[in-house]
């Protein structure tokens, strides 16, 4: 039977997924350490193999191999900008969005120790902005020949005021830059314009970083490694949430995906006020929005979730009123030991209670909230960010959710809480697991085939009661 082969070269697994694309279906999964540091072939050669026994004898002819990759460290950005709160927070959705890690966001003139700063840190892509189209111009030029000046060799897309474009052309070709031009990401003053930066970034991932981080190899023997995985789960909570031309999606729904280094959260919602008299302040939020919270993660990032979080909330879902539990030690322990697999009814209850705080500090951070001024005319509120307390579902991923069978107990941390009123979080949404992985599998295939990519999703997230 003919199927495609979809690929993901995480950071820590390298994931397959072989889909039937005459019957729709799942043919069998499969995992294994990415070996990043020897051949990255020898991790997905072994995931093959594994994949290949679970397909148990059937004959399947791969006519199609596609792959995201999030392996050695994954799309690194910085993105810069002039106002803190608008354009470099444009610029930095733009990189969110498309799958980066952005490591630092930069506003204002850059001086020389921030562009010593910006050679030193182990980046992939800058992104430049500043800037609405006719506005400020003296900042993104400034920028611009700050980072020619001192050679920063990197590729760098330009999504900035566009009556700078031709001066920072001459500029940037003058000191053979790598740069490509693209629309600004805050044309006008609040106004969000992300998705040209994205498929210029996207398009920069494929072509100059795929050799950088060693997986030429890999792409030799795939179709093509299309884009970073976080933006492959982007697109297919896109593609869930919207629909394709023949396949109707679900509404609005918010994506949780906890992992050993960061919790990321994804939402696919407009975003408008749901109550009554409440005005938006502030930046215009992407139907499809990003975070990324680098400091809660159940591994690499124990400590300082737990910094984030306080010892008190962690006892609190732990149950443990008596403080027999050693919280920072248990944390420690998980920094030292990344590949730990909780096997005790005690390592898997502490995951949980972690997984429970990331889920609920993350989505905290996401949503958008409300403030209330007193004036003459009587109380007024303003809306900052996404109101997302109607969203429809909440879909988990990641370890510990899709192993815990306790899994709607770690995304209901995330619910709507009456002790914090202000916070837009979801107050009543139906809860889905990706037990099998396939979100970024679909992110990929929805680039060739959208409504099987939909239709497989529907199909096999599971509902949890």
């Amino acid at each position: 039977m003919d199927a495609y082969l979809l690929i993901d070269f995480g950071s820590t697994y390298t994931k397959l997924t072989a889909v039937d694309i005459e019957n729709e279906e799942i043919l069998a999964t499969s995992k294994d350490i990415t070996t990043i540091e020897t051949n990255i072939m020898d991790g997905f050669n072994n995931a093959y193999k594994k994949l290949i026994e679970n397909l148990n004898g059937r004959n399947v002819n791969f006519i199609r191999k596609l792959a995201c990759s999030s392996a050695a460290g994954g799309l690194k950005m910085v993105a810069i900008g002039l106002v803190p709160e608008l354009t470099a927070e444009a610029a930095k959705r733009a990189a969110l969005g498309a799958g980066a890690r952005v490591l630092k966001t930069y506003s204002f003139e850059l001086t020389k120790n921030e562009i010593n700063e910006i050679k030193n840190s182990n980046l992939d892509i800058i992104l430049l902005a500043g800037g609405t189209n006719g506005g400020n111009k003296e900042c993104i030029l400034h920028n611009a020949k700050m980072l020619a000046e001192h050679k920063v060799g990197l590729p760098i897309v330009v999504a900035g005021n566009k009556v700078t474009y031709d001066e920072i052309r001459d500029v940037f070709e003058k000191n053979d830059m790598i740069f490509s031009l693209t629309e600004n990401v805050m044309p006008s003053l609040n106004e969000l314009n992300v998705d040209p930066a994205r498929e210029e970034i996207r398009k920069i991932f494929m072509k100059n970083i795929i050799e950088a981080k060693g997986l030429g190899r890999a792409e030799e023997m795939v179709n093509g490694i299309l884009m970073p995985t976080p933006a492959a789960v982007l697109k297919a909570a896109e593609y869930l949430s919207k629909g394709s031309d023949e396949e109707d999606g679900l509404g609005d729904l918010i994506v949780v995906d906890i992992g050993g280094a960061t919790t990321d959260i994804h939402s696919l919602a407009d975003g408008e006020p749901t109550k009554g008299g409440v005005t938006i302040k502030g930046l215009e939020e992407p139907f499809a929005k990003r975070t990324v919270e680098g400091d809660l993660g159940m591994r690499y990032s124990a400590v300082s979730l737990l910094e984030a979080a306080g010892t008190k909330k962690v006892r609190k879902y732990l149950g443990d009123t008596e403080r027999k539990i050693d919280i920072a030690g248990n944390c420690q322990f998980r920094i030292e030991n990344i590949k730990m697999v909780p096997k005790t009814q005690d390592e898997i209850e502490f995951d949980e209670a972690l997984g429970k705080v990331a889920t609920e500090l993350a989505l905290t951070r996401h949503v958008g909230y409300v403030e209330v001024t007193y004036t003459p005319m009587g109380p007024m509120y303003t809306q900052t960010g996404k109101d997302l307390m109607e969203t429809k579902y909440v879909i988990g991923t990641g370890g510990i959710i899709v192993h815990s069978e306790r899994a709607i107990e770690i995304l209901k941390a995330g619910e709507f809480n009456k002790e914090e009123p202000i916070y837009l979080k979801p107050k009543n949404p139906e809860y889905l697991v990706d037990r099998t992985y396939i979100l970024s599998a679909m992110g990929l295939l929805a680039q060739e085939l959208p409504d099987m990519a939909v239709r497989i999703m529907k199909k096999y997230l599971v509902k949890l009661n």
